[in-house]
């Protein structure tokens, strides 16, 4: 469908800023100046939040070619001739007025799924439950936001035969401006749990909340085992048609009389409406067998036969949520979305190669995209647009209806097709894939799986895996705390605290942060070799990098009278302007300028005009222990009085900074000019105040690589430490303490996980193995994945059996682990 800029200001009930409307197609919404794809058709929202003003990136969005935008603030026209400005008392309630009105001139099916968790992985089971049968539309990756609503609504096309959204929210009053956007027609609780209590009274108040989104479902499913949630839901929709399941009561529509385990399922038996079937699922945590119920659930309220039903769930497959990003042949790196194949998730996948490409070149290799409903002359052109925007290099084409995109790529794009992944995969080493960025992006019946593993550089079995999505997600948390205009300098010294510099850089630099700081020269140059842009401050230089700080541009931190002395004098002859930042010796009594410094640093920077002090910082000794809160007042006290002795002797004011990451948490007062977060931003704050606020963003994960029967009396591993009193069950874990895992965690002072339950280390952690005592996990087997950390098992446990603190345990990683990076 297509709407008329004229038509838009008609529903939003706006008025135009611009003299002469010019009348054009809108095709899509757009919130984001960096993610820009169809810029003549799109409308551009100008969403204020607490720190960000959508206003401030209108004329990067017109200089990309964005012609359309919806505004609250005032705005000088005269500054963008050819465009049309639509004012409205808040953006983002008019774009979800928008998204609602285009909601309504569909009616289809519309399955609205809220709850605490397992919302996408619901919907996009149902989505391969469904997928044969109907024409779907549904909400790309995880968005279920106040914009991401919208966004997905706005998808719907007179195609479409069923839609799938999920909604989310955060705080009281949220669902009210989602339910009218999606106005399902059928309504589908997952469950509540913890997540996001601190905005709501209660979980009750949360339940509520969550149950606006239903106002007009006409049937509305849920499982009836939880008291609460059966006795609300009751109350509020008295007049509905309420589909239950439950595995205690009778009284339910679905009723599961039992569960079976085996080692790679669940065989689920039971009843509806008097006739019984037996289900397999092939998953045994709890969780999923509750999605599982959900979508079957579904599947009966929309006609099919019980037996069908539960049939289908035998071919569910585990949802891959998340884009991979790992380390590739040749220098190569590898974007991995070989899961699911559209428009709306290619596109995402190609904002992701442009943010996080640290090569020149950029590959990707696109597979059919199946059931689009568009035909393939117009979806490939689409494709095509989205292939120039994002400045791809190489394409390759697998299969039979992506030849379309043929004559709508431009010359200079070499491209290549293949009818299937077999045929390219003999082809393959003819590509030399070298120092480039590949992005597979592929429906799953094209096993594009197989190309991965042509493409991976064969490591370590043992990863690190970085969310960046909860990357963000603490970045923004942390955001929120700052009061306006205050700066913020983000730490990725020591490779990022062990998750890697350069790729935690791109996505920084994307989010608009301020500053990158670095411990020594070499980590700047490597991320100026990466393509970061960003200042960057090198908090211990050394005389013998000063050449490099020049010709990278990197400001060193100056601590002491002789080390200023020696970079004035390394200052080349044509050197314009040379960036310094001065450290104040307030208190930590490690690196400084004193007091009594002071007067001659001013007078050697009077006599080197060239020479600009970006910054004046200092840093605290304890800022997250309430005990010490007077030593770190005094520490601010003297801060700021040596600061003023610098700033008039200098003649202006440079950025002041003093918190870290425990500071920005426990110290508003002293936010000063800019703050410097660090390992707060990886999910790992000591203040405790942040509890259920942060996200867990690092991951380190193992492979069971043998197990054994271990007979009572026998011993395990070197020194015969580890003694096996009874018989045991022993797993050898392909990690050990040139890894990381250092050998303090043996002999059962720590414990991984492995299938969801925790098993203890037995005997001592060896160079590149660890043997862990499964003998109450009698499913584990090899190749089973272990966590040493993550969610469910938190870094500071392993931190406390190695005697020490997560900054140890995270930089102590070796660089032999794989790091693979994740994105919804």
């Amino acid at each position: 469908m297509h709407y008329s800029a004229t038509h838009i200001q008609q529903i939003l009930d706006a008025d135009w800023l611009n003299d002469l409307p010019q009348e054009c197609s809108i095709d899509y919404l757009l919130h984001d100046s960096r993610q820009i794809l169809f810029p003549d058709q799109s409308l551009f929202f100008a969403l204020v939040g607490p720190r960000q003003d959508g206003h401030r990136f209108i004329r990067e969005a017109y200089g990309a070619g964005v012609r359309n935008f919806v505004v609250s603030n005032p705005v000088d026209t005269g500054r963008f001739p050819e465009a049309n400005f639509l004012k409205v008392d808040d953006t983002l309630r008019a774009m979800q007025v928008l998204a609602a009105y285009h909601r309504r001139q569909f009616s289809i099916p519309v399955i609205g799924i809220t709850g605490s968790n397992g919302k996408t992985i619901v919907k996009e089971w149902l989505y391969q439950l469904l997928r044969d049968d109907f024409h779907m539309v549904r909400s790309p990756k995880s968005y279920n936001s106040q914009v991401g609503v919208p966004l997905s609504v706005w998808q719907m096309q007179t195609t479409h035969e069923l839609a799938l959204f999920e909604a989310g929210i955060s705080q009281v009053g949220e669902m009210e401006h989602l339910a009218p956007v999606i106005a399902p027609t059928i309504g589908l609780l997952t469950n509540i749990g913890d997540a996001h209590n601190e905005g709501f009274p209660s979980q009750e108040s949360k339940l509520r909340e969550k149950l606006n989104l239903f106002q007009s479902a006409s049937t509305i499913i849920y499982h009836r085992d939880n008291p609460m949630i059966d006795q609300v839901i009751r109350e509020v929709y008295p007049d509905r048609r309420l589909f239950s399941w439950s595995t205690t009561s009778l009284e339910a529509d679905l009723c599961i009389r039992d569960k079976q385990f085996h080692r790679t399922g669940a065989r689920l038996e039971g009843d509806y409406l008097g006739e019984s079937f037996v289900a397999d699922v092939p998953f045994r945590d709890e969780a999923s067998l509750e999605n599982a119920l959900h979508c079957m659930a579904v599947l009966l309220i929309l006609g099919y036969p019980v037996g069908e039903a539960a049939r289908r769930l035998a071919f569910l497959e585990p949802v891959a949520m998340r884009l991979e990003l790992k380390a590739g042949i040749n220098n190569c790196t590898v974007i991995n979305d070989a899961y699911n194949s559209d428009l709306t998730s290619l596109a995402i996948a190609l904002h992701f190669l442009q943010q996080q490409s640290g090569h020149a070149n950029r590959t990707l290799i696109l597979s059919d995209i199946l059931q689009s409903g568009e035909p393939g002359p117009e979806l490939y052109q689409k494709v095509a647009e989205l292939v120039k925007e994002q400045r791809v290099h190489s394409f390759i084409g697998i299969g039979k209806e992506v030849l379309h995109i043929r004559p709508f790529l431009p010359p200079d794009i070499e491209a290549s097709f293949y009818p299937d992944t077999a045929q390219f995969l003999r082809k393959f080493d003819q590509y030399g894939f070298r120092n480039q960025t590949i992005l597979l992006k592929g429906a799953r019946a094209f096993q594009f799986e197989q190309i991965a593993n042509r493409l991976s550089y064969k490591a370590h079995k043992t990863t690190l895996e970085v969310d960046l999505d909860a990357l963000r997600h603490n970045l923004r948390v942390f955001r929120q705390k700052l009061q306006p205009n205050v700066k913020l300098l983000v730490m990725v010294k020591a490779s990022a605290y062990g998750s890697g510099a350069a790729e935690v850089a791109r996505l920084l630099e994307f989010q608009h942060v301020d500053y990158l700081g670095v411990a020594y020269a070499d980590e700047g140059v490597e991320l100026r070799k990466a393509g970061i842009r960003l200042p960057i401050l090198v908090l211990n230089p050394e005389e013998a990098s000063f050449d490099a700080l020049f010709r990278f541009q990197l400001e060193p931190e100056i601590y002491s009278i002789s080390l200023l002395r020696r970079y004035l004098e390394s200052i080349p002859e044509d050197a314009a302007e040379a960036a310094i930042h001065l450290k104040l010796e307030t208190g930590m009594n490690r690196l400084g300028l004193s007091q009594k410094d002071l007067p001659e640093a001013l007078e050697l920077l009077q006599s080197t005009p060239v020479v600009r002090v970006a910054s004046v910082l200092s840093h605290l000794a304890a800022s997250e222990d309430p005990l010490e809160d007077e030593y770190t007042h005094r520490q601010a006290f003297l801060f700021e009085n040596e600061y003023e002795q610098l700033a008039t002797g200098l003649g202006y004011r440079p950025l002041r900074h003093l918190l870290n990451s425990g500071g920005i948490i426990r110290f508003s007062q002293y936010q000063m000019d800019m703050v410097r977060l660090g390992i707060g931003l990886y999910g790992i704050e000591n203040t405790r105040e942040l509890k259920g606020q942060l996200q867990t963003v690092l991951t380190l994960k193992a492979t069971v690589s043998q197990v054994r029967e271990v007979a009572a009396g026998e011993t395990i591993g070197y020194g015969r430490q580890g003694k096996a009193a009874a018989s045991l069950r022993v797993a050898t874990i392909s990690i050990g303490y040139a890894d990381g895992l250092l050998r303090l965690a043996g002999n059962g002072r720590f414990e991984v996980l492995i299938r969801g339950r925790r098993a203890p280390t037995i005997g001592n952690v060896c160079m590149d193995m660890t043997m862990i005592d499964v003998t109450q996990i009698p499913e584990a087997t090899e190749g089973d994945e272990v966590v040493l950390f993550g969610k469910g098992i938190p870094v500071e446990e392993l931190a406390r059996a190695l005697h020490t603190i997560p900054y140890e345990v995270l930089t102590n990683l070796s660089e032999r682990l794989k790091r693979v990076y994740w994105q919804d």
